[in-house]
């Protein structure tokens, strides 16, 4: 599993979302997308960021 720690700038442009939205997210805890905070900084990480993903596949059924 991949700990690498990633910043929003970085995980706002692999998941194609602005900042502010990850923001929103966190802030609402709309989508389960966890964080760590260090600091005042705020930081991802990666194992998170691909579980997330992987958590949002949809299968289309004909």
């Amino acid at each position: 599993m991949n700990n690498l720690l990633l910043t929003p700038s970085q995980v706002s442009e692999f998941l194609g979302v602005t900042i502010g939205t990850l923001s929103v997210w966190r802030c609402t805890g709309r989508y389960p997308l966890s964080f760590i905070k260090v600091g005042r900084r705020v930081m991802y990480r990666q194992s998170d960021v691909e579980n997330f993903i992987n958590g949002r596949v949809y299968e289309h059924t004909a």
